[in-house]
């Protein structure tokens, strides 16, 4: 898969014009680069990776395509590759990026609880999809270059209680994409502030969120047993959604037999992660997750892992976006573009 994306010359940072771009697919595609490089040691990922970020990293360290007023915390995903190539090269420029993604979290637009807004355009809402673009590289640049910041590491903590409080169903234990605290937008629920459904992205952002933090806090801090109590309870939900014949997980999980609904791939693939990892470090136990996570990751190679006529892979059953700038109903989060 990863060659077949280099072949594809997959988010290098540039558009078709030369134009440096800054997205939070570019970053997750270079998390992805990283973990291949540091398993399979082939310095193709690492050279490619490293490529990408050139593109989006100028000589003095500037984020080429950056604006600080724009406060979205998709352009945080980028930061742990910034350290990632700091620590690899020792490159003064790349400290200098992480630097600047640091401080935007210091300015970032909060709600009147302290959770970060997603971004300035949508305005008191918090997604779940923010905690992984920022909380990873947060806990990450406070252990390495703060690490007696209790204050910060108190912080990342307090934006997982957030949506913990605000958006987790008590019965069924899965969390819905995000809530708005104001409940200004058309998809705010009076009393909650949540919106209507459970999206599986959402969710699976959500849980590799809480297990990639982890990595980064002090085993003595307070906010360790929290995090891991909130990755234990989110994971069994999501285990007990599943769907049972075929393994996989609906794009809509509140809606599970509704028509327009499907297996979706992404977050299948994101549920896997996670309960390899938590596995892993032992946060859950092998007896208890790893059938589920085997059953779905065999699912996705054999259904949705697809050749095309050049030999390249790809993964069928994708959705194309998923989003809470519309009205947050069943109708809007199904019928988005189902990618081949």
């Amino acid at each position: 898969m990863a060659d077949s994306a280099i072949a594809r010359k997959t988010l290098l940072g540039k558009d078709a014009s030369g134009n440096s771009f800054v997205t939070y697919e570019h970053g997750v595609f270079e998390r992805a680069l990283e973990m291949v490089y540091n398993k399979t040691r082939n310095a193709t990922y690492y050279n490619y990776l490293k490529a990408g970020i050139d593109n989006v990293v100028g000589p003095t360290g500037a984020i080429l395509d950056y604006s600080l007023e724009y406060y979205t915390l998709d352009d945080v995903r980028l930061g742990p590759e910034f350290i990632y190539l700091y620590l690899s090269t020792g490159l003064a420029k790349y400290k200098t990026a992480a630097d600047t993604l640091r401080q935007q979290l210091q300015t970032h637009p909060r709600n009147n609880a302290g959770g970060f807004w997603h971004r300035s355009t949508y305005k008191n809402q918090m997604w779940l999809d923010g905690l992984y673009m920022q909380a990873p590289f947060y806990a990450q640049y406070t252990a390495l270059f703060q690490p007696t910041n209790t204050t910060a590491f108190a912080d990342i903590v307090h934006q997982f209680d957030l949506v913990e409080k605000n958006v987790r169903n008590a019965t069924t234990g899965l969390l819905k994409h995000g809530y708005d605290e104001s409940r200004a937008t058309v998809w705010a629920d009076d009393a909650t502030g949540a919106c209507p459904e459970v999206w599986d992205r959402a969710l699976g952002w959500y849980l590799m969120a809480l297990l990639d933090v982890l990595d980064y806090f002090p085993p003595s801090n307070p906010g360790v047993a929290t995090l891991k109590g909130y990755f234990i309870r989110a994971v069994a939900a999501v285990k007990r959604a599943a769907d049972p014949t075929t393994g996989g997980w609906w794009l809509v999980m509140s809606k599970p037999d509704r028509a327009g609904n499907y297996i979706e791939t992404s977050a299948t693939a994101m549920f896997v992660y996670a309960m390899l990892k938590g596995i892993r470090m032992g946060y859950i136990s092998k007896a208890d997750y790893f059938p589920t996570a085997e059953k779905a990751y065999k699912l996705l190679l054999a259904k949705y892992v697809v050749p095309d006529k050049n030999g390249l892979l790809n993964l069928e059953g994708t959705v194309s976006v998923g989003s809470l700038g519309s009205n947050g109903t069943f109708e809007v989060c199904a019928t988005l573009q189902y990618l081949k």
